[in-house]
This record gives C-alpha cells, structure tokens and sequence, in this order.
C-alpha cells in the first residue's frame, strides 16, 4: 500500500445544470452508516435554496448500526465494510439499483483548514480561462503538507490589482491577477483507511467530503449562508464546524469529542449497560431540569444479568446532572474553535445545530447563552421522498451527500496526474482483477 506525499482525494464532475442524473451517498459514522441514492432532476431556482439547480427525489435509503469506527477513523477494516455492504445493498435492493460509486462523507481525521493567497500577472490585459487556471495552481501548490490530504480546494474570492472580492473575473481588466483560496484537509491515514472500506465493497468513489461541509448544504437557507452561518454537526464520536460567509464555504474544524462520550457518562454514573444508557439517552436526554424533575423517577436497568438484582431508580433531575456538564464541555470547545475562526467576524452570525447530539431536549437553548448566538436545530431542506426517520438533524450530513453534487463545480484540484492519494486498491482494471478472483 502506497500513499505519495501530495495527497487529493477523489474530485467529483459536476453534474450538468439540464440533465438527470442517479447520485449515492455513503455517510461512515461513529454510531450509524447511512447509505441514501437519489434521483436529480432540473429545476428552477427556489426562494430559499436558490443555488440548487436540481431537484432531489430519494429513491433508496438505509442505515445500519456502525461498527469498526471509533471518532470517524476506521479501528476494524472488515467489520466496517462488512456494515458498509449491508446499508448499500439494502439501498441498492429499495432504490432498484446497482450502485458503481459514491460520495463518502468523513468526519474524523482531524479536518482543519487552511487559506493561501496567490497571485499571477496577466500576459494579456483580459483574464481568461488559462488565467484562472495558473492562479489556481498557485493557490494548490502551497497545500502541500506531509500526512495531510487534501479534501477541498475552493476559491473564495478573486482580485484584479488592488480590487478585492471579485466572484466572477472572467474578462475584466488588470495587471496582477489574485485568488483567496480555502483548503480543507485531514490526516491521509484516516483517508486512506476510508476510501480501503469503501473500494473493498466494490465500489467507486466520486468524492471524499468533509461532513459539515455536507449538513451546512442539507440545512442552511441561502440567505443564512449569505449572511454567516456555522453548522455544528454533533455526531457520536466527532463534533465538526463548517462556517460560510458571503454564501462560501470558509472554514472547517473538528475534534472527537461527541454524543458517544455522553452516553460512556451516563453508563457509568448510573452503573447500567451502555446499550441501556443509549436508550436513556435517546428517550429521557435533556440539558434543562423543570419544576418536578426531582420527582420524576426513570428505571435504570442494572450492569449483570442477575435477575435478582432489582433495578435502579434516578430523577430526570439526576440525569440532567450528568448529562449537562459533558455537553457543555462540548459546547465551550465549539465555542473556543468558532473564536479564532471567520464566524468571529460576523457578530450576527447564526448556529445551526446537526447531528444526532442535537436533539437532546433543550440543547439549542443551552447552546445560544454558550456561543452568545441564536442557535437553531437544523433539518435537511428540500429533499422529496426522504423517510419520516430521515428528516432529522441526525441525517443531515447523509442528505447533504445528496446536495453536493450541484456545488462540486465550485472545487478545484490539480490535475489528477500531478497528485494522487493511493489506497491500495488499483484502479478500475485492479477492481476487475480482484472481482475475477474472488468469484471463480
């Protein structure tokens, strides 16, 4: 297996704005894989999702309890494809579909990012295409990092001499010619070892993408990523950041800190299974007490399976007590993060909260006296045929996958022969070889 040290990950075409397309996304979480394949057709823009050129109709969706994932990193290859297969093929059986690729979603990895300016000078007066070109390559040759791959590479801004802030140059006039560019990486081990569970089950990979990225794009109105936005992905093992500004992507984050840790609390301040601290969780969750909270008694399942045992009884106030001071350490490190980013700029910005952590009762409250923002829970917009189940903030970053497709235009990445991420699958004739063989 070979990684070479200038590392990209797959780059996606992007779909044609009058034609339909079938697209699939593979969402590899801590506690659930979400595999989801839907139909894109044309439309007009909308009011609210004005920068969608496409329609999503779902077709197929499934989700199966993860298992070799811990903090978004892949700890068990084969337990982790094996439950990659099961959520694909019971898509790939709803949808009436074989899937050839995807677009995997990753959370774990230490994303982070990071701008580079560039600037060239123009031979001919007029920007063209190849000018474009040139100032992207200049703003891509400064990623490079040893053990760092790059996930996204978007140009947030152009200028022309002392003119900044330009969105299309095409055409005008000037003599130094600049990109602002925004590069969003991840450790290439954690990428390597992702892409490995995804080729294993035989299918390709369209892109690899970060999974904030992909809730803010499942959840964010235009006009809230005009304005500034930061969408907090509150996964199990992970909590992620994706800040936009002036409707771009601008910044990224993460730290493997999540709803799983909330739940290792619970199992361990109640003494009882950590199942059984799931489902508490799950049902009784909650940051905020009420008045008759220290009367209202939830049963606890004991650790042993002694039926003799009889059950433990704590108040939701009880429960509060342990669950409250983990997510606020949550919170306070969001906040920390969002401090130094460029959300900071934009005093009026606004949080939107995804993830399966986010429906804890209460948690947008808590969140905007912590952050000294208004904060509301997000939900993936604009998509037809999702599940009553699949509407949640649990599955924004799955619908996100989905969404990407109509903005994989605005990424840039070198040529493909300049810079490769190796996984150690071969290519398309590697994957025929390795079919071949383990079929006859």
């Amino acid at each position: 297996m070979t990684v070479l040290r200038f590392g990209v990950t797959p780059k996606m075409k992007p779909v044609s704005p009058k034609r339909a397309c079938v697209v699939a996304g593979l969402d590899i979480g801590t506690s659930k894989i979400v595999c989801v394949i839907a139909r894109l057709e044309p439309q007009a823009p909308q009011d609210v999702l004005r920068r969608r050129t496409h329609g999503v109709r779902v077709l197929g969706f499934a989700h199966t309890a993860s298992s070799g994932i811990k903090a978004g990193t892949v700890v068990d290859l084969n337990e982790a494809e094996a439950m990659a297969r099961q959520a694909i093929s019971i898509a790939e059986t709803q949808a009436g579909v074989q899937l050839e690729s995807v677009v995997v979603s990753m959370s774990g990895g230490r994303l982070g990012s990071e701008r580079f300016v560039a600037d060239v000078e123009l031979a001919g007066g007029a920007v063209t295409d190849n000018d474009i070109s040139r100032v992207l390559g200049a703003a891509s040759r400064h990623s490079v990092r040893d053990g760092r791959a790059v996930l996204h590479s978007l140009p947030i801004g152009y200028a022309l001499d002392a003119a900044a802030g330009i969105r299309e140059p095409r055409g005008m006039l000037g003599h130094r010619f600049g990109v602002d560019m925004h590069m969003v990486t991840a450790d290439v081990a954690t990428v390597r070892n992702l892409m490995l569970t995804v080729e294993r089950s035989h299918l390709a990979i369209e892109a690899l993408v970060s999974a904030p990225y992909m809730a803010g794009l499942a959840c964010l109105a235009d006009d809230e990523a005009d304005l500034g936005a930061a969408c907090i992905d509150l996964g199990a093992g992970t909590t992620t950041v994706a800040v936009f500004s002036g409707g771009r992507f601008v910044h990224a984050d993460g730290f493997a800190l999540g709803g799983h840790h909330v739940t290792m609390d619970l199992a361990r301040g109640l003494n009882t299974r950590i199942s059984d601290a799931e489902r508490i969780k799950a049902i009784y969750g909650s940051v905020l007490t009420g008045g008759s909270d220290e009367r209202d008694m939830i049963t606890v399942p004991p650790v042993g399976d002694d039926e003799r045992e009889p059950p433990q009884f704590v108040s939701r106030a009880g429960l509060v007590r342990i669950v409250k001071p983990r997510v606020e350490e949550i919170l306070e490190m969001v906040r920390d993060r969002l401090a130094v980013s460029p959300f900071a700029a934009e005093p009026r910005g606004r949080v939107v909260l995804t993830g399966g952590g986010s429906q804890l009762a209460g948690i947008a409250d808590l969140a905007s006296r912590i952050l000294r923002r208004p904060v509301r829970i997000g939900r993936p917009l604009g998509l037809a045929g999702l599940p009553e189940a699949a509407k949640s903030p649990a599955f924004a970053v799955a619908a996100g996958l989905l969404v990407f497709p109509q903005a994989a235009h605005l990424e840039h990445f070198e040529p493909r022969q300049t810079r490769q991420l190796m996984t150690g699958t071969g290519g398309y004739m590697a994957r025929v070889g390795r079919w071949l063989r383990e079929s006859f």
